[in-house]
Formats: C-alpha cells, structure tokens, sequence
C-alpha cells in the first residue's frame, strides 16, 4: 500500500517538473518585452517564472487526472 503511494508521488513529481519544464521552454516563443515596463527587471523575471509553474502545473493536473480516470475504467467492469 505505502509502495504504491510512493510510486504515485513520484509521477506526480516527475509530471509536474517535466510539464513545467515544457511550458518554460514554450513561453520563451512569447515577447513580452513589449508588454513590461522599463527598468522591471526582477519583476518581470519573477512573473515569468510564476506563470510558467501556473501554466506547467494546470497541464499536470490536467494529465495526471486523465490518467487516474483511465486507471478507474477498470471498475466499471
């Protein structure tokens, strides 16, 4: 049973790193130069790593969910 958890953990982990990864590499594409005042260096770097963990982390949720729903088709039978 505490197997099971811990193997549970760690794809939670694993996802969560390796979609906020994706997403960090995928915000990159974006210029929000334009978007950002002059001079707002720290805060525009601490926005952009806020909204890469945001952004990463609703796609984990969201493929995490799917696959404990596809893991309980299984009781229907």
């Amino acid at each position: 049973m505490l197997e099971n958890l811990g193997q549970q953990a760690l794809i939670n982990i694993i996802s969560h790193l390796f979609f906020i990864g994706i997403t960090f590499y995928a915000l990159q594409a974006l210029n929000f130069e334009k978007l950002l005042r002059k001079n707002r260096v720290f805060q525009a770097r601490l926005l952009y790593i806020l909204l890469t963990i945001m952004i990463g982390s609703a796609v984990s949720n969201f493929f995490l969910d799917y696959l404990y729903w596809s893991r309980q088709l299984q009781m229907l039978f």
